[in-house]
């Protein structure tokens, strides 16, 4: 695997290890005229500490000169990194007021994220046994994502990568206030975890953040499957062209695990059970995290379009019925 490709003169892809199946995040090295811009530059680990050195000295860089990190948004992969850069730079980190007010969430002071998390995984049929396990898992990110940066807002609109303006483009859907930086010059689109290459992005439903992020992620991969992209650098696997047809195709494959799961709910099932059926019961705490979030948020968008419906809403078990036609 080549850890360093160079794309162009200015935009270099880093491939920082994951503990994970995904096995690395793509961080972008770019440069410009003041020092060079790092995007996403992964989690917090020793592997990850030692190849940005490594990268770093292989490439004549010091940390002076870092002039920003720059977050598309805020998961530990993307994120974990931000804050060794800035004790070592003095850059400042960029991120999404959405994104921000997530990390407060999930690794603030007493991490109110896990608590919420839990009480909707238990409302949804996650097997007490199992809470335990899930909050080790939970807690475990903390050390993945520390030092915290101080971080700088980052709005909508124009931002400077090296030498080039994008435009950051909010792109809700597998996280809240995800941010893709667009150069229509060029054609050109850091799409961090928006869209993927042969991957489907995981769509979460989480507490307090986003009440339908199944159909927000709709909306807005039909809307920027419009743009005219050459190349668009992800945040897994490798870059690539054909990005809208990627976009419509991840639209086409939500609407078919829609219907799976429609079509799994003849009779009451809570959504841990409809996880199961769609993903298999051989899941790690990790791919249960997300598996069963993204069940959630598929049933919610199903419920919002009438489909389907909660069987008792008092109820302090949540089971959900498809309604008949």
């Amino acid at each position: 695997m080549n850890i360093l490709t160079e794309h162009t003169d200015e935009i270099t892809q880093v491939k920082v290890p994951l503990p994970f199946p995904l096995r690395w995040v793509n961080a972008y090295l770019v440069r410009g005229s003041n020092g060079y811009t790092v995007i996403d530059p992964g989690l917090r680990t020793p592997d990850a500490e030692e190849l940005w050195q490594q990268v770093l000295q292989e490439r004549g860089i010091g940390f002076e000169h870092v002039e920003q990190i720059v977050l598309t948004h805020h998961h530990p992969d993307h994120y974990g990194m931000a804050g060794w850069f800035q004790e070592r730079t003095g850059a400042p980190v960029l991120l999404s007021e959405t994104g921000l007010a997530q990390v407060q969430l999930l690794w603030g002071p007493e991490q109110p994220m896990s608590a919420l998390l839990l009480t909707l995984f238990a409302r949804h049929g996650f097997p007490e046994a199992g809470l335990i396990e899930m909050t080790k898992h939970m807690v475990s990110f903390v050390s993945l994502v520390s030092p915290q940066p101080q971080v700088t807002v980052l709005p909508e609109g124009p931002v400077r990568l090296g030498d080039r303006v994008y435009e950051a483009i909010e792109t809700p859907g597998h996280a809240a206030g995800h941010l893709c930086f667009y150069d229509a010059a060029a054609e050109v689109i850091f799409c961090g975890d928006h869209v993927l290459p042969q991957i489907s992005p995981n769509v979460s439903f989480l507490p307090q953040v986003e009440e339908n992020p199944l159909g927000a992620y709709l909306s807005s991969l039909q809307e920027i499957s419009r743009l005219p992209v050459k190349m668009a650098y992800p945040g897994h696997r490798e870059p690539w062209s054909g990005f809208g047809a990627r976009a419509e195709e991840l639209v086409r494959h939500h609407h078919e695990r829609l219907a799976l799961m429609e079509g799994q709910l003849s009779a009451p099932l809570s959504a841990y059970e409809v996880c199961r059926a769609t993903f298999g019961d051989r899941l790690s705490i990790h791919q249960m995290r997300f598996a069963l979030s993204e069940t959630i948020a598929h049933l919610i968008l199903l419920e919002t379009e009438g489909r389907i419906q909660q069987v008792d809403p008092a109820a302090e078990l949540i089971q959900y019925i498809a309604i008949s036609k």
